[in-house]
């Protein structure tokens, strides 16, 4: 009778992290938009395999956050601005990634091209306005679990209140 119940446990478990990949991957509001994970993604944002070791209460906390600490106000002197993630640059150039793209693109610009960069508070993390139910963040905290511990554990939605 145990060795059912666990199996019926295990079995939620994977269900849970299937339906949590599913958000994750999802094109229009997901997250591989600008993080990386298990081969698929875009590697702009933060690393997430750090995150997965955390609490479901400190990963909702990250999801939910509007923080925009890594995102600038890119304006060039041609007048147009757009919110773009710092992504390195050389002696000629300054190169963003424009976080207003899904998935962001790369924009390389001639350092003469910009006229400022500087810390904004207009674009927010986008799972943090995406209206995602508890239930949904505990599954996509369950993938994200899944996929760098290695082992399927549900995640109870009123963890992530």
């Amino acid at each position: 009778m145990i060795w059912v119940v666990l199996l019926w446990a295990q079995s939620a478990a994977q269900q849970q992290v299937q339906r949590g990949e599913t958000l994750f991957l999802e094109a229009s509001r997901g997250c591989t938009n600008c993080h990386a994970l298990k081969g698929h993604g875009t590697a702009v944002g933060p690393d997430l395999s750090v995150m997965g070791r955390l609490s479901p209460q400190a990963i909702v906390t990250a999801i939910r956050s509007s923080a925009t600490q890594y995102v600038q106000n890119v304006k060039l002197k041609s007048g147009e601005s757009f919110p773009g993630m710092p992504a390195g640059s050389d002696d000629k150039t300054l190169q963003f990634y424009d976080v207003s793209k899904m998935p962001p693109e790369l924009r390389k610009l001639e350092r003469a091209e910009v006229d400022s960069a500087v810390n904004q508070d207009k674009w927010k993390h986008p799972p943090s306005v995406a209206n995602y139910s508890n239930e949904q963040l505990a599954d996509i905290i369950s993938y994200l679990k899944f996929t760098v511990t290695g082992t399927a554990k549900h995640v109870d939605p009123a963890d992530v209140e």
